[in-house]
């Protein structure tokens, strides 16, 4: 116990202020993890996170991706963050990147009486590597979040904005697709549990897809938290049968970096 009790000191060492705001770090969905949904708000200001994903997923087409799409965000300042994902794809015995996906988030407002929580992304997407998209792709999302006691309602709208060749392999900018989800805070185990149903066109040519997903995100130590998800899609003949992700996601701060600091 001593020796875990050590180990979390510190993990939170370097910044307490991100290490405090990181212990319900857990309620935070973030992008494609564990469901594609995200909510409102952003990287507590001048914070790090770090994100270590890894996901499978069975295709229809025929064949299995595995995907590996390390993130790391910085909380620029109060209610913006901006940050970069690097994904990397095996498929079909080969392995390779699939482009880098830069991305900003501002988040205009928290919850006021009835008003929801709202927040805008916009993602850049780099067509570099194996598995890359054919030409660069461009995306804005419009992001609403609401709590209803220990629940909360999350809707995301995204459209892309240019680029309109071939998609990479993993976690490539679609056409435009609109998600729903769900979740639910058990707060004495630190758990939130999550469902999504989207619909989704991934180009100009493909046909509407809906998917439904379900997950968990877990406070395992004040600045790390796991998730992991399933999700599948239950319409159209394209797109994966079944996909099973898990993920890593730690919060730290580097002092120099903060306002003020010696």
């Amino acid at each position: 116990m001593k020796t875990l009790a050590w180990w979390v000191v510190l993990a939170g060492a370097p910044l307490a202020p991100a290490t405090a705001a990181a212990q319900v770090d857990y309620r935070n969905l973030d992008d494609d993890r564990p469901v594609r949904v995200e909510d409102a708000q952003s990287v507590e200001a001048y914070a790090f996170e770090l994100i270590l994903p890894y996901a499978v997923a069975d295709e229809r087409e025929g064949g299995v991706v595995h995907a590996f799409v390390p993130e790391l965000a910085y909380g620029l300042m109060r209610d913006v963050h901006m940050g970069v994902k690097v994904p990397v794809g095996v498929h079909g015995g080969s392995a390779g990147l699939s482009g880098i996906r830069l991305f900003a988030l501002y988040n205009v407002n928290t919850e006021f009486g009835w008003l929801p929580a709202v927040a805008f992304r916009a993602d850049v997407e780099l067509p570099v590597g194996h598995f890359g998209a054919s030409d660069a792709r461009y995306a804005l999302k419009g992001i609403g979040t609401r709590a209803f006691g220990a629940n909360r309602l999350h809707v995301n709208a995204v459209g892309r904005l240019g680029g309109g060749g071939a998609p990479g392999l993993v976690e490539s900018l679609p056409d435009w697709w609109v998600g729903i989800a769900v979740d639910r805070t058990l707060y004495r185990k630190s758990l939130l549990l999550i469902a999504e149903v989207l619909v989704e066109r991934s180009g100009e040519e493909a046909p509407l897809a809906t998917a439904v997903g379900v997950g968990v995100r877990w406070q395992w130590t004040p600045t790390a938290v796991l998730d992991l998800g399933l999700s599948r899609t239950v319409s159209d003949d394209s797109g994966h049968d079944l996909e099973l992700s898990f993920g890593v996601t730690h919060a730290f701060g580097v002092r120099a970096l903060m306002p003020g600091a010696r």
